[in-house]
């Protein structure tokens, strides 16, 4: 049996698989539009959610990356491991909250391995000349005692931070730059975002993928299928995993949302990421 390649998360001996869960469609934001984002929040019930987190372990994945709110991740998180449930959990900071140092606190004490700084927020600070801000709450992730990251949609806030030397143990990095123009997350407002702002370029990925490559630090890279818009045809879904496998380095995941409301998303992008690594790892032992 096939099963996903698994690699170390970042500084700890906890092996993730390279292909993650991402949580987006569990709190029906889709990125895409506003009539799949009611349509994941009616499918994405309570025991819905247990039952897909189930699925993943059962699939081979091992790792779900999610927000850190306490009505639903955290709270979804801990139904799951009453009944038996162990995928590690790599979370972002929920920025609605009031206070992030304590949300920090929460997500740490609620059994995550590592914590990264959302990158809608990380993206407002860098538009509006303030970027360093990051840096207290990724102090307060270190002092947690976990893995810190920094999530961001913009290639040059990664070099940046490779640049003035952060204490940073991996990034979460989109392959679209979606933050060209200021936004706010549809999660952190509570209301309905203008989506048609969020711009999927074809030059994005590249860029992103040569910063993701530059630095040695492990990358989560995230949105590899555009956020639905390069799943017009299976065959278009195996090509973006590919993609993805060829440009990020051997110690990088790929995070990817699922909804599997239609079709079994989840094996079939199990076996697009095997397939994927498999090529990759060949070509590079022929180096």
């Amino acid at each position: 049996m096939k099963v996903l390649p698994k690699v170390k998360f970042a500084n700890t001996e906890e092996y993730v698989t390279r292909l993650i869960s991402g949580g987006n469609p569990l709190c029906g934001n889709s990125h895409f539009s506003h009539k799949m984002n009611e349509e994941m929040r009616k499918y994405f019930t309570e025991e819905q959610v247990v039952s897909y987190l189930h699925q993943l372990e059962e699939s081979g994945i091992n790792t779900l990356q999610a927000r850190g709110d306490y009505h639903r991740i955290i709270y979804w998180l801990d139904l799951f491991r009453r009944e038996g449930g162990k995928l590690h959990w790599i979370a972002q900071t929920a920025s609605e909250m009031s206070d992030i140092f304590q949300n920090i606190r929460i997500i740490a004490a609620a059994g995550a391995i590592g914590i990264y700084h959302h990158g809608t927020q990380t993206d407002k600070f860098w538009q509006e000349g303030c970027i360093d801000k990051v840096c207290d709450y990724l102090k307060c992730i270190r002092d947690c005692g976990l893995q810190v990251g920094l999530g961001t949609h913009i290639p040059e806030v990664i070099e940046y931070a490779e640049e003035k030397g952060w204490d940073i143990d991996f990034y979460m990095a989109c392959v679209y730059n979606i933050s060209r123009e200021p936004r706010e997350s549809a999660l952190v407002s509570g209301t309905q975002v203008d989506i048609s702002t969020e711009r999927f370029l074809e030059g994005d990925p590249p860029r992103m993928y040569k910063v993701i490559r530059t630095t040695d630090k492990m990358c989560l890279a995230f949105k590899i299928l555009a956020a639905n818009r390069l799943c017009k045809t299976q065959k278009e879904v195996s090509g973006a995993f590919h993609t993805a496998f060829e440009n990020i380095k051997p110690k990088d995941a790929v995070v990817v949302g699922m909804y599997p409301r239609h079709s079994d998303q989840i094996t079939s992008n199990v076996e697009y990421a095997i397939q994927a690594c498999v090529p990759v790892k060949n070509n590079r032992s022929r180096k």
